[in-house]
This record gives structure tokens, C-alpha cells and sequence, in this order.
């Protein structure tokens, strides 16, 4: 796929480039509570901005019914990357409308112009290719160049990552090159031994990747509300803990294959448990104990890995020369089950192998714990993304860039 450089080489001084960006922050209220998405768009957006292309950012927040909602505005993360970047960011209050053409028409070279969001058009996400194309058609009409670098949305097929890039010349975004290239670090020529850690609240929304994951890593370390799933397939007891009943027989043959390939598959020793989901919004002090994961309680939810699996965890992780974590081991947002994805953290902090933290939660939960950024490998920007992946699956997003 041509690259951000072999586009601005061609010559991008007063052309309107429109740069689809993942500026999916969580918000509180208008604030953001995690700016690292807009953070890592930003090298993008400058480059070109130093380059004198009028750029025309757009993004999706959200999961709004294809309507206008005030709770998902683009808004703060225009008002940021504006900080950010150090200059005024322009914003529309449309999509296509009449506020988004004349924001982009006001535009001078080097300046800089955020579209609301992406979901408040139905056309955006629709499974129609007559309606996706049909706004698509629309978002062309306010750029000449268009440059991918949302990589938290590149394995969805909507209009503005998919159907875009085809009605426009099209380069990678420096975001997603980097991407990529730490992707093909832990898919091709892997550096061993290559250990992944999977937490997280479902197992079906990892039974993909640690299918694929099997025939590729030496060590696959689980944990979070999933593991329990493991644990009942082990014939084990685990309380009111997150359950998937109906994934046992998968689990059951992943564990089966994973015995017979050598791949050591590891589960947590001892789990935090206690008899009610905490308050998130308060997290004041609560009621648990740490029992062995083979002995828990009736009654009891599972919250977080115990202090032995801990320990156990960072030993399988001391030496590995290549490791990948998507999802945290517990309710990290939560004092007293944060200890288990702290420690995960830790560990990848210490090793000397190289480290990605694939995206979403685990990403939050890096920055939430109060980790430097720095002392990992890579951060991912896109969970989802990276997972399927890791899955060999084609991503709509990347495969509209390579054309």
C-alpha cells in the first residue's frame, strides 16, 4: 500500500486530504477520560499540515442509531487534537451537510477540520452497498486524496473505510503502517518463545484468535471473566461468576489440541472473589477473599486473578521473546480487582522481549494503571482490529488501501 510519504511526495499543498481517523475516545460526560486514539493520529495530521494540505478529519465515537446524538459529538476530540496539535481545528456539526461544506470550503492550506461523527449518517454502516456508496460518494465530494489511518476501524466494512478509498487516490497513514508492521512481528518470523495473554469479560469473542493462536504461540495465558468458562469445562465450580455455558465443548477442544501441539495452556491458580459485582462509580472498599480457582464458593463472583496466579503469570511471561495481551484479567477499574492486570502489566514492563498490548480494555487499562506508555513494544489503537488480525482474517480496511 503507497505510504503517507509517497503521497505528500506527489504533492499535497492545497489539496483537501481527508484522513480517516479513529477518534473513538471514551467520554464522561463532554470529557475525555483517554486521549491516546487522537494522540495517535497526531503525527499523521501534522505531517500533512506541515505539508500544506487542508485536512479534513472524520472519525466515528460511539454506537449512535445512525442519527444525530449529542452524548456521541465528535466535538471534544476536535477541541483536543486542536490542543494537541497547537493550532484552532475547525469543526462541522455535520456529516455531509451544509456545515461540513462550508467548514471544508473555509479551509486554508495547512489548516486543519474535524466532521461530527461518521454514525450519525446511516449510510456509514449500512450492509447496503448502494446506501455505504451512496454516502460515500457524498464524504468524496469533499476531498481530492484520501489517507486510511483509523486502524481501530479497518476491519469494518463502512462507507468511510471501505467504500472511500476507492473513489479517491489513497495512502496509510503512518498509524496504521506502524500497525501492521508490529502485526507481521507476531504473525510472521516470530521471535521465540511466543507467549499471548487473553482476558477480557467473553471467550467467544476470543475462540477465533486462539484458534488461529494454537498453531503459532508456545504459551497461551488466560484470565479475566473467560477463564471461568475454562474452569467449568475443567469440572470446576465457579459461583455467579461470567459464564458461557454453551462454549464448554469449544473450550474443551482447544484445551485438547493445545495438549497434544505442546502448547502450554495456563489458567489461574487462585481467583478474588466476592458475593456482588463492586460499584464502579464509587470504588470504595469491598468484601472479597482469595480462594484457590479449584475451590470457589457458591455465590461468588470471580473478580480478578489472585495473588498465585499472578506470580505464576509473570514467571510464563519472564522469558518470552515475543508477547501479545488483549483484555485485562479482572475489573481493573476497580481498586480491589486491579491487581491481576496490574501484574500483567508489570511483567510485560520487565521483560526484555518484545511487547504489544492489543488495544481496547488492555490499552485502557495501561494508561488507567498509570504505566509509561514507553515501556511496552506497542500499544495498539485498535482491539477488534488486531484480533481478527491475528485470526488471518482479511481486514475491509486494509484491503481497500492495497488496491
Amino acid at each position: 500500500m503507497k505510504t503517507i510519504d509517497e503521497l505528500i511526495a506527489e504533492g499535497v499543498n492545497g489539496k483537501r486530504v481527508f484522513v480517516r481517523a479513529d477518534l473513538n475516545v471514551p467520554l464522561s460526560g463532554t470529557t475525555i477520560t483517554d486521549d491516546g486514539r487522537i494522540r495517535a493520529v497526531q503525527p499523521t495530521v501534522e505531517k500533512l499540515v506541515a505539508a500544506g494540505a487542508r485536512v479534513v478529519v472524520a472519525s466515528h465515537l460511539g454506537r449512535p442509531k445512525g442519527a444525530p446524538d449529542p452524548a456521541f459529538s465528535l466535538a471534544p476530540a476536535a477541541a483536543r487534537l486542536g490542543e494537541l496539535i497547537g493550532a484552532d481545528v475547525a469543526f462541522a456539526t455535520d456529516t455531509v451537510g451544509e456545515s461540513a461544506r462550508a467548514t471544508v470550503a473555509a479551509l486554508g492550506d495547512g489548516e486543519v477540520a474535524v466532521l461530527e461523527n461518521l454514525r450519525f449518517n446511516p449510510g456509514e454502516t449500512s450492509k447496503e452497498d448502494a446506501e455505504r456508496g451512496a454516502f460515500a460518494d457524498r464524504l468524496a465530494e469533499l476531498a481530492d486524496l484520501y489517507v486510511g489511518d483509523g486502524f481501530g476501524a479497518v476491519h469494518r466494512k463502512h462507507a468511510s473505510v471501505f467504500d472511500l478509498p476507492a473513489r479517491l487516490p489513497h495512502a496509510a497513514g503512518d498509524l496504521i503502517a506502524t500497525e501492521v508492521g508490529v502485526l507481521k512481528k507476531l504473525t510472521e518470523n516470530v521471535e521465540r518463545p511466543y507467549a499471548v495473554v487473553l482476558g477480557g469479560s467473553k471467550v467467544s469473542d476470543k475462540l477465533g484468535v486462539i484458534d488461529h493462536l494454537l498453531e503459532r504461540a508456545d504459551r497461551i495465558l488466560i484470565g479475566g471473566g473467560m477463564a471461568y468458562t475454562f474452569l467449568k469445562a475443567q469440572g470446576h465450580e465457579v459461583g455467579s461468576s461470567l459464564l458461557q455455558e454453551d462454549q464448554i465443548p469449544a473450550v474443551l477442544e482447544y484445551l485438547k489440541r493445545a495438549e497434544d501441539k505442546g502448547v502450554e495452556f495456563v489458567l489461574p491458580v487462585d481467583v478474588v472473589v466476592s458475593e456482588q459485582f463492586p460499584d464502579l462509580k464509587a470504588k470504595g472498599p469491598t468484601e472479597h477473599r482469595t480462594v484457590p480457582a479449584d475451590a470457589m464458593p457458591a455465590g461468588f463472583i470471580g473478580l480478578d486473578n489472585g495473588p498465585g496466579t499472578n506470580a505464576l503469570y509473570a514467571s510464563k511471561l519472564a522469558d518470552a521473546a515475543t508477547v501479545f495481551w488483549n483484555g485485562p484479567m479482572g475489573v481493573f477499574e476497580h481498586p480491589d480487582y486491579a491487581e491481576g492486570t496490574r501484574a500483567v502489566a508489570q511483567a510485560l514492563v520487565d521483560s526484555s522481549g518484545f511487547s504489544v498490548v492489543g488495544g481496547g480494555d488492555s490499552a485502557a487499562a495501561v494508561r488507567t494503571l498509570g504505566f509509561d506508555e514507553n515501556a511496552f513494544g506497542h500499544i495498539s489503537t485498535g482491539g477488534g482490529a488486531s484480533l481478527e488480525y491475528l485470526e488471518g482474517k482479511t481486514l475491509p480496511g486494509l484491503a481497500a488501501l492495497e488496491d
